[in-house]
């Protein structure tokens, strides 16, 4: 996938929707980058990893395609307590498999959101594990696991095919 793959994945949920967004799991910044693409001048961007080299890689990236972007990086683990001001939005791309106990995962994650806040999910459409994908969260579990974190609404934004897993996903839960 390249950017413009990503922007699509993402746009239906990110247009129109507040200016204080966290990239959840950012790694290197292909969602990072492509909320930097959506979002209005003056927006601000928490990209939050665990891997301080891949958020070195992240804001090389967003420094030199969108280098008036505000973007704050924080090493942590988005399942802990994190430092974050109330957010109108969340994209977690490709984070929410490799959590065990996602609905606990899910709470932590839920309470950075402002009341009305969105939550963008992109995850391969997937049923069975796998090392690169331990716990998936195919679409028809995910409108389960949202709805169980008190989300009122769930869509399927976008579906595209994948190279290595079948398909992959975007919805977008509120």
């Amino acid at each position: 996938m390249d950017h413009d793959d990503h922007v699509e994945l993402i746009r239906g949920g990110v247009t129109d929707a507040g200016q204080v967004w966290a990239d959840l799991g950012a790694g290197r910044g292909a969602f990072t980058l492509a909320l930097a693409d959506l979002l209005p001048e003056g927006s601000r961007i928490y990209a939050v990893d665990r891997d301080e080299a891949a958020l070195h890689a992240n804001a090389r990236e967003i420094r030199k395609q969108f280098p008036e972007a505000q973007v704050t990086y924080l090493r942590g683990d988005f399942t802990g307590s994190l430092r974050l001001p109330g957010l109108d939005g969340i994209v977690m791309a490709n984070s929410l498999h490799f959590q065990r106990d996602q609905p606990a995962a899910l709470a932590t994650v839920c309470a950075n959101l402002r009341p009305g806040g969105r939550l963008v999910l992109v995850e391969y459409n997937i049923e069975r594990g796998n090392p690169a994908v331990p716990y998936p969260v195919p679409y028809r579990r995910w409108t389960e696991l949202a709805a169980a974190a008190g989300f009122k609404a769930t869509e399927l934004l976008h579906r595209r095919p994948s190279r290595f897993l079948s398909e992959i996903y975007s919805a977008l839960s509120r």
